[in-house]
């Protein structure tokens, strides 16, 4: 199995040093480039088109919301995860609008990172669930218009009950594999479905459909519900 090929991007030296040893340190993980600066980070993705970018959101030159956003119109198929101090659900926000895959607190344990690696690495989007569960609040104290809401909500009505099933399970994070197993049917058949949802509700990414997914409130059922 190949390892899965990262970029660090922070303009922290140590910082990057730890974290080079700790991810070269997995069998299935390999640093291939390092940046200190935004900037050099999308012009290091665009030639050594890694897997994942590891980057923060504080860096000089380009700062990571601007390299992330470059990197997803150059490089779309790398997935950025992003390794901040700031717990702050605008960040967030604006990680996923953006089209990045996951937000890891840079205190974390270092369990943390390594699953957030793997699942953004095998088509996830990784949130803490205190960090949906912000976003959730966040939405509550600022609610979009009735006339907004009603489009949302009857984009998503539009999904077949399957359709709707599949969106919630993806939305909470679960893999294709793991869809396939729940709902009895193969992987194939889930990309197939996922993709039908995606074209209905005019989204493009994973975050994208998370972010959509709490905007209506699709996330608030209980999870045996789902699968129902």
């Amino acid at each position: 199995m190949k390892p899965i090929r990262i970029l660090l991007a922070d303009d922290h030296t140590v910082l990057r040093a730890g974290l080079k040893a700790l991810l070269n340190a997995e069998a299935d993980m390999q640093v291939v480039g390092e940046a200190e600066d935004g900037e050099v980070c999308v012009r290091q993705t665009v030639v050594l088109k890694p897997d994942i970018v590891l980057m923060d959101i504080n860096m000089p030159r380009c700062n990571g919301l601007e390299a992330l956003e470059q990197i997803h119109k150059l490089t779309p198929e790398c997935r950025v995860l992003v390794l901040t101090m700031h717990d702050d659900p605008e960040y967030l926000r604006q990680v996923l609008s953006t089209g990045g895959a996951g937000y890891v607190l840079k205190q974390a344990a270092s369990d943390e990172l390594l699953s957030a690696i793997r699942a953004v690495h095998q088509g996830g989007v990784f949130l803490h669930p205190q960090h949906a569960q912000l976003l959730l609040q966040q939405q509550v104290a600022a609610p979009p218009t009735q006339l907004d809401l009603s489009a949302q909500e009857q984009r998503f009505q539009s999904l077949s009950e399957r359709e709707a099933q599949i969106f919630r399970l993806v939305a909470l994070g679960h893999r294709n594999g793991e869809i396939a197993e729940m709902l009895f049917l193969s992987v194939k058949t889930v990309e197939t479905y996922k993709s039908r949802l995606m074209e209905k509700l005019g989204l493009h990414t994973r975050s994208a459909l998370v972010r959509y997914a709490l905007e209506i409130g699709a996330l608030d059922e209980e999870d045996d519900k789902v699968t129902k």
